[in-house]
């Protein structure tokens, strides 16, 4: 199990204005935490703020925390059913800070009161002042504390601090030399430790995966339950006939493209033939730092929408829209691409998410033309092609770039909109609703409203594919072919 710690960037803010003094000495603040739990990492979400009183805490070169304090804290997280956070600064730290013997001895020595108030185990965190780099650790027990991988702020603006005994930078490669000249050895470092999932391998899902790969991303996921077939292969660019003859998985041939494209010395590609909208889809997901959305149906986006808020993971999220004349002749296109995470609107507030449209998904009735025209809805449009695909795959990624490189010190951009027909470039006016339910669930882990939920239409599809039998002459190119990527991937 890995373990990590995440806040939003108002509580991020919030806790470093307090910690960092003016007077350049240390300080200490006490918060409140709940889980996230993926299926290989826990994630603490700091939720509250609990700012020390008069007397709380003595402020003498190394600050300590009051009995009083941490009481009063521990009582407040057992009514909020929460657990709790020590933190502390060191004005002048820089990276991911050990622990002296003080802030040891004192957060062991309080590690039995969080437990015995909150059930749960203490958290400590440190700041670096010099440059507001944070690192946490869980007390599991009294006798020593286990380290998080990362502390990350999920904002416009991602700021991630990792513990490089943990997960280290990778090596810089030849093949990445001008991808780091446009950012600089410490931004690549940082990007490429994320762990990326991509939530659907189609057209656009392939394209961004092969992208990550090429950049030099050391972990990345593809989750589709999916099979190729040949009316993909206009739009799924690198699959071929032999991946739709085979009936291959979308996630399979993700892996295969993304491993010739890969720059690093070594890639972790995860495939995943499950579905978002299964809880263990969801779980899944919280293993990962930032998700690309690349999926098309209300109820799998509505589970995303739900995931960056309520867990504090980024969710890039597009889609392309094409409307054609009564004769055939293309009319209009539309895409559009949001970055979904606090200080951003969600996708309902952007009006990309209707609510009622996901009990319909549920149902089959989107798909369904009985219903359809009964309703007097529009039927979906499948429209797509790989020459405008690209403009989306495009676009997300570099929504993906803004957030985590922050070029001109901005991060990612208010919701896009491009108009095909009059080639006009729109910024989203929208803002976060005051009632929105996604948005107030911000940092709820947990303990978030569930969406996601089991069904075995998907796991049907997976199990047919599996057992299906093809002819032996195609199993032969299978071979082949098998051989010859084991070749190339030996020559990298």
């Amino acid at each position: 199990m890995r373990y990590s710690v995440a806040m939003s960037g108002d509580t991020e803010a919030a806790m470093r204005d307090h910690l960092m003094r003016e007077d350049g000495q240390e300080d200490v603040l006490i918060a409140t935490y709940v889980l996230s739990t993926g299926v290989e990492r826990t994630t603490a979400l700091i939720r509250s703020v609990i700012l020390p009183r008069e007397g709380d805490r003595h402020v003498h070169g190394n600050a300590s925390f009051t009995s009083a304090y941490v009481l009063r804290a521990s009582h407040e997280a057992r009514l909020a059913g929460h657990g709790l956070v020590l933190l502390h600064s060191h004005p002048g730290g820089q990276g991911w800070q050990k622990l002296s013997r003080t802030d040891r001895e004192t957060e062991s020595d309080y590690e039995r009161v969080a437990r015995s108030a909150t059930k749960m185990p203490l958290i400590g965190m440190t700041l670096g002042g010099a440059d507001t780099a944070w690192s946490a650790r869980f007390w599991f027990d009294r006798s020593e504390p286990t380290w998080a991988e990362s502390v990350r702020s999920a904002s416009p603006t991602l700021a991630i601090t990792w513990n490089d005994e943990q997960r280290p930078a990778p090596r810089i490669t030849r093949a990445q030399e001008r991808t780091v000249s446009s950012w600089g050895d410490l931004a690549q470092g940082s990007l490429t430790r994320l762990r990326v999932l991509v939530v659907g391998g189609g057209s656009v899902g392939l394209d961004v995966a092969q992208r990550l790969a090429a950049t030099g991303l050391i972990t990345v996921g593809v989750m589709d339950y999916d099979t190729v077939e040949y009316r993909n292969l206009d739009r799924m660019i690198g699959a071929t006939r032999l991946d739709a003859a085979l009936s291959r998985s979308k996630v399979d041939v993700a892996a295969r493209l993304m491993r010739l494209a890969a720059t690093a010395d070594a890639i972790e590609v995860n495939r995943h033939e499950v579905s978002i909208t299964d809880p263990m889809g969801v779980k899944i997901a919280l293993d990962y730092d930032v998700i690309f959305s690349c999926v098309d149906r209300p109820w799998p986006r509505a589970v995303l929408n739900g995931i960056a808020y309520a867990d504090l993971i980024p969710v890039i999220d597009g889609g392309i829209a094409l409307t054609t004349f009564p004769d055939g002749r293309l009319r209009n296109g539309i895409w559009r691409t949001h970055t979904l995470t606090p200080g951003r609107p969600c996708m309902a507030c952007l009006g990309q998410l209707v609510a009622g449209d996901v009990s319909l998904d549920k149902l089959g009735l989107l798909e369904d033309p009985e219903y359809i025209e009964g309703a007097n809805r529009e039927a979906p449009s499948h429209q797509n092609v790989a020459a405008l695909s690209a403009s989306v795959s495009a676009s997300l990624l570099a929504q993906f770039v803004s957030l985590t490189t922050h070029p001109g010190g901005r991060g990612a951009p208010a919701p896009l909109h491009y108009v095909l027909s009059t080639h006009t470039l729109l910024q989203s006016s929208a803002s976060c609703g005051p009632y929105c339910a996604y948005e107030g669930a911000t940092g709820a882990g947990d303990r978030r409203t569930p969406i996601a939920e089991h069904r075995d239409d998907w796991r049907a599809e997976v199990n047919a594919r599996r057992a299906k039998k093809h002819p032996i002459r195609l199993r032969i190119l299978a071979s082949l072919e098998g051989a010859l990527q084991r070749a190339v991937n030996r020559l990298r």
